[in-house]
């Protein structure tokens, strides 16, 4: 079955939370997007949204401090349209703040990617231009132990010439011991945007498509 790309529309923010208490109650599935601070993970949200300004890019690596929450519409035809929940997660891994504040944030990510009943998909962006660090690959192997499914994507990807950026590819790929392709995205030129849509696509129609089967 070919793949269909969704139109993101009417991207809007809703609310930030810092604990259980603060996340949005209408059952619509989450999609998450977590990686080290300075990443580029709000670049990537703006780009794939094509909503500049949706998620605020900063100079100041880990500034983001809460779950930050956003409600996408994926637009497959005049129809058929599915509402759900863009979360933007906080940077984990930035050297630069206390030890208290740092186990604070990392206890955000876990609280949520717990207990979450609705988070169908986990993004993880890693730098391009460098091997995955340490929180890199523990993150990862703590999503896969939480069997959460996951898509890795390579930002910065216009920062690299063709050979390098598969040599890099490949390297993320080995050491994370990946069973599917990493996406090498670009929020500069757009590029593995299409790719990125793809995956997003596939759950939100998965998703559907097991509701509808319960409801029967």
């Amino acid at each position: 079955m070919q793949d269909r790309l969704p139109n993101l529309i009417n991207a809007k923010f809703i609310t930030s939370a810092v604990n259980i208490k603060g996340y949005p109650q209408e059952n619509l599935p989450e999609l998450a997007f977590v990686g080290r601070s300075n990443v580029g993970k709000s670049s990537l949200i703006n780009s794939l949204t094509r909503h500049n300004g949706l998620a605020r890019v900063s100079s100041t690596p880990g500034k983001t401090q809460t779950l930050n929450f956003y409600r996408v519409t994926a637009k497959f035809s005049d129809t058929e349209r599915y509402d759900f929940y863009l979360v933007d997660l906080p940077g984990y891994g930035f050297a630069k703040r206390g030890r208290e504040t740092k186990h604070q944030w990392s206890k955000f990510i876990e609280e949520y990617i717990t207990s979450s009943s609705r988070l169908k998909l986990v993004v993880q962006l890693i730098d391009s231009r460098h091997p995955p660090m340490e929180s890199d690959r523990l993150a990862y192997q703590w999503l896969c132990q939480l069997r959460r499914p996951v898509q890795v994507v390579a930002t910065k990807a216009d920062k690299l010439s063709n050979n390098q950026l598969q040599k890099q590819l490949a390297i993320i790929k080995r050491e994370l011991a990946l069973e599917t392709d990493v996406i090498a995205y670009s929020a500069v030129k757009g590029t593995g945007r299409d790719q990125l849509l793809a995956v997003i696509g596939r759950e939100l129609t998965n998703e559907r498509q097991t509701r509808e089967s319960v409801d029967l």
